[in-house]
């Protein structure tokens, strides 16, 4: 089990070397980050408006789903470390923050937070994290066997789903709109309905004709 994930006085990361779990255990200069295969990457300090009212949405229908179930729902900040074989406890390089995640197996939770693949995993998108959420932490989450990614558009106003196929990929992906009905893959039981998630549209001012 690894420790506390308290932040002590380190440097401020930079983009010269590959650090570990135990180096960003040492960041302490207000910045959140995530680490892909010891990269860092600093994260958006605080989501717009509509990202967290989202997120909240979406936090509420899934942990109202699996109250007094087996699983167990996290949101952000929440540590996830994906560890190699090869790479484990404090020396893993990849640790990422989950918009919301859904765990299963208990044992993966610790005092830090996990250590393991989440079952199921949302990513609300904003304009500067999209290429980071469904490009590396796409590949991330694939590569550790997370069984459900959901990438949600805020802006856009729809979602896009992958599930893990039987070879340890994401499968083609399926898209559903604002007004949508999400049956979720892996929790048949569980299905979301997408006008309860989004904010309203705003209204579009009709112009008057000219005369």
């Amino acid at each position: 089990m690894v420790g506390s994930a308290k932040k002590g006085t380190g440097e401020k990361p930079g983009k010269k070397k590959k650090y570990s779990y135990a180096d960003y255990l040492t960041w302490q200069d207000g910045q959140r980050y995530e680490l892909i295969d010891g990269e860092a990457f600093a994260m958006t300090l605080a989501p717009g408006r509509f990202h967290q009212f989202i997120l909240h949405r979406l936090s509420l229908e899934f942990g109202n789903f699996f109250r007094k179930k087996s699983c167990e729902v996290y949101t952000a900040p929440f540590d996830v470390r994906l560890e190699r074989t090869t790479l484990r406890g404090r020396e893993t390089r990849t640790v990422v923050q989950p918009d919301l995640a859904v765990f299963c197996n208990g044992d993966l939770l610790d005092d830090s937070g996990a250590s393991g693949a989440p079952d199921l995993v949302v990513e609300v998108v904003s304009p500067s994290t999209a290429s980071h959420d469904n490009v590396r932490k796409r590949h991330i989450y694939e590569q550790a066997g997370v069984r459900e990614y959901w990438l949600v558009y805020p802006e856009e106003r729809y979602v896009r789903v992958y599930q893990l196929d039987d070879h340890g990929k994401f499968g083609k992906e399926n898209t559903f709109e604002d007004c949508d009905r999400i049956q979720v893959g892996i929790f048949p039981d569980l299905i979301i309905d997408m006008t309860e998630i989004f904010p309203p549209a705003p209204k579009v001012p009709i112009a008057s004709p000219e005369i």
